[in-house]
């Protein structure tokens, strides 16, 4: 039987980082570092390649380098059975969300992983974290007659939890369990064996592609009990704004002040596109469940059901770029594009 061929691409982040002896600040190495400290790699059944992204730290990530992670990824995928891609876990479920939907119907595995301490230190989480994604991008579903691998979809391994990109959330800045997924079960129980659940993963519904392109002109409105209405106008007021996420409290709710209400209703006449996301970790947007939130929607703000902060952002960075109009824009966020949310009458 023909070793899988993987591909590991290195983005920088703690799991590839010492500690600088004259700062005591951490700073990415290469790929003989990873391999000089995990020779148990060189074991593996496996044909493992490797590519570097200029290592930087997560908390520098950007649009262009999704770009640049989703081309190589897009022109690799002929060559290779599987990507591990190894990243900080400060915006992980950023980038794993934006990867997602930059890759649709990629077909190959896209696991994602880091970790809380360097792969040198030695009660590092990095060497089981990479050695299991490497295992999990190499795992084929016996069951398919065409003889496809298990994970198809771009996934997070992290802390004995293999999750969806799109759902992640990072919960925690010291834990080992890092990274969780809030409102959507675990795609696998990772113990001694690795069991991977069938009925959760994705499969591809048509041809893979490259969206390319990414829209900045979204914005983040945070709501909180000091927030002015004219603060809430500067903040829609920029330049070329495409969409506003609202971050509303419990299930989408918001205040009912005319003066709120006006600057929203002033931001949907240029059309911008107004999406309300809850505050709240874990739950989702029922904005007909109170008042507070009957009045967005109302107004026409489109509710999100239960799909994550990173997730919505990303989506509609990509959508943007393709959508030149605000209803069009609307429509396309409101379809599933790689298992970022729940159907509403699921929810329900």
């Amino acid at each position: 039987m023909t070793p899988c061929r993987i591909l590991l691409v290195y983005t920088g982040g703690t799991i590839g980082s010492v500690e600088d002896p004259d700062t005591g600040a951490l700073k990415p190495l290469n790929f003989d570092h990873l391999r000089n400290r995990v020779p148990e790699v060189d074991a593996l059944e496996v044909e493992l390649d490797f590519e570097s992204l200029a290592p930087i730290d997560s908390s520098d990530m950007t649009p262009d380098r999704w770009g640049e992670l989703a081309r190589l990824l897009f022109l690799r995928r002929d060559r290779y059975d599987g990507f591990v891609v190894l990243h900080g876990t400060d915006t992980m479920a950023y980038t794993a969300s934006a990867l997602s939907f930059m890759l649709p119907d990629f077909g190959k595995p896209v696991v994602f992983t880091g970790s809380q301490l360097p792969i040198g230190v030695l009660r590092t989480d990095g060497k089981e974290n990479l050695l299991t994604a490497i295992e999990i991008a190499t795992k084929w579903d016996s069951s398919d007659p065409q003889r496809g691998p298990q994970v198809r979809e771009v996934v997070i391994y992290f802390g004995d939890e293999l999750i969806r990109g799109n759902r992640a959330h990072k919960q925690d800045a010291e834990g080992f369990q890092a990274l969780v997924s809030p409102n959507f079960p675990a795609l696998a129980e990772v113990g001694v064996h690795v069991r991977f659940r069938r009925d959760l993963l994705l499969r591809p519904v048509g041809e893979p592609r490259l969206n390319e392109d990414l829209d900045s002109n979204v914005t983040i409105v945070h709501l909180t009990p000091a927030l002015t209405a004219e603060a809430l106008r500067h903040q829609l007021s920029q330049t070329g704004l495409r969409a506003a996420i609202l971050r509303t409290y419990g299930s989408g709710n918001a205040p009912r002040h005319p003066e709120f209400l006006a600057a929203l209703a002033e931001a949907q006449e240029r059309d911008i596109l107004l999406v309300n996301v809850t505050q709240c970790t874990v739950g989702s947007v029922d904005a007909n469940r109170y008042v507070t939130g009957a009045g967005l929607t109302s107004l026409g703000v489109e509710p999100s059901l239960d799909i994550t902060l990173e997730a919505a952002l990303t989506k509609l960075m990509v959508l943007a770029a393709l959508e030149p109009s605000r209803e069009g824009l609307r429509e396309a966020f409101k379809r599933d594009m790689a298992g970022e949310q729940t159907p509403a009458e699921a929810i329900r």
